[in-house]
């Protein structure tokens, strides 16, 4: 019976996982108008932030919308396909849960935000 239930939600998976990646590309804000300068200052925020994600979490496509409205410049790693990645959020995070964003900071200390609201509000906070 479990191999049955695993299997069904195997498929499952297989159905909804690109439908869910063609509704996040078709429904993906445009980004915010920034001059260049900002645009710049922006990108180099952004560039000590790295996005831990699932391709097709519905979380973790909640946070990259949220990027992408923003017009932010953040790095995603895959922590579902790529073990060094996956290795890299258990140690520093202590859970492979996703979404989590690493916030380094200028000291070489980082912060790991987990849950997708509140990196959202961080993110609206620090760039919007």
């Amino acid at each position: 019976m479990r191999m049955i239930i695993r299997g069904f939600f195997r498929l499952l998976r297989l159905v909804l996982t690109p439908i869910m990646l063609i509704m996040e590309k078709l429904s993906t804000p445009k980004a915010m108008s920034r001059s260049p300068e900002e645009q710049a200052a922006v990108n180099e925020a952004t560039s000590d932030l790295a996005l831990y994600q699932f391709r097709a979490c519905p979380f973790c496509i909640k946070v990259r919308k949220e990027i992408a409205r923003l017009g932010l410049n953040i790095e995603l790693r895959d922590a579902q396909h790529d073990s060094v990645h996956r290795e890299a959020l258990l140690a520093g995070g202590g859970n492979v849960k996703v979404p989590c964003l690493l916030i380094k900071d200028y000291r070489g200390g980082e912060q790991w935000l987990y849950e997708s609201d509140e990196i959202k509000g961080f993110l609206n906070q620090r760039f919007g």
